[in-house]
């Protein structure tokens, strides 16, 4: 395995619906990019199937375990993001099961916990309730020596919050990445101080809102993710994401920070590599 041109996709979801005809075929073709990949649940159902896929895979193929803050209640998902991305789906109600998941996230092929946090675009009647989960999974992560992959959408404020008090306490600093990053430069640098990274994705391709963070953050925190099937980078708007596309994305950061697309893959891979354990 060439590691210098390898690059990690640190955030798909082929255990999800949209890939239920292909996603073998998906990974077979993604693997002969010599792209490795990291398939995250957000509930009990599709991190079981991460977990499924990955054990298919000599390597290449992970996992990750965690329940979604919107999947604690009922309710219809629109993911749309512009004109060119719409989707829906049916969120179920699911009450986190501890002993459940650690049962899951102890299988060797799962390299973190999530993904999990707080979403208030969705689901701002449930703040308590999520802030309640999200801790119940970062004792699990903390439990079982693995980091945590979390998910924040108009909540940065209190997460920061979640997590400096976790620390205030005398807990250990915890380990992970905030992933798809859609904080401001100051929130960016709190997360950082703090140790964890920065996870990007096909978002940058087409919008210029945090180009200031990739240009200007450590470049050993920083971490690729497709978020795949959704937020499909260009030049392929309009259809499913996957994780070879992930190389779109290096390249954006690579021309974002002046810098070449073979440094890019090469630091990033390694980090990911050091956070996951890989």
């Amino acid at each position: 395995m060439n590691f210098e041109f390898m690059l990690i996709d640190t955030h798909a979801h082929l255990n999800f619906f949209a890939y239920r005809d292909d996603g073998d075929e998906v990974v077979k073709r993604v693997l002969k990019d010599n792209i490795w990949m990291i398939n995250v649940g957000s509930q009990y159902d599709t991190s079981r199937r991460a977990v499924e896929y990955a054990q298919k895979y000599s390597q290449g193929v992970l996992a990750a375990v965690g329940l979604h803050p919107i999947h604690l209640k009922k309710q219809e998902v629109d993911v749309s993001i512009d004109e060119y991305e719409s989707v829906e789906f049916k969120a179920g109600a699911e009450k986190f099961d501890y002993e459940r998941y650690k049962v899951l996230a102890q299988n060797p092929k799962v390299v973190a916990v999530g993904e999990t946090g707080l979403d208030y675009y969705r689901n701002a009647e449930s703040k308590l309730l999520q802030r309640e989960v999200l801790l119940e999974q970062i004792a699990l992560a903390r439990e079982i020596g693995k980091p945590i992959i979390f998910h924040c959408r108009e909540a940065h404020q209190d997460l920061l919050e979640v997590l400096k008090n976790w620390e205030f306490v005398g807990n250990k600093r915890l380990r992970g990445v905030i992933h798809s990053f859609s904080g401001r430069w100051s929130q960016a640098q709190q997360y950082l101080e703090m140790g964890f990274y920065l996870g990007f994705n096909g978002i940058i391709t087409f919008a210029r809102d945090y180009d200031r963070v990739v240009k200007e953050m450590p470049l050993e925190r920083l971490l690729l993710e497709t978020d795949c099937p959704y937020l499909t980078p260009i030049p392929f708007r309009g259809k499913r994401n996957e994780p070879a596309y992930v190389k779109y994305v290096a390249e954006k950061v690579a021309e974002l920070r002046g810098i070449s697309f073979e440094e890019v893959a090469e630091i990033t891979t390694a980090n990911a590599r050091t956070l996951f354990n890989i």
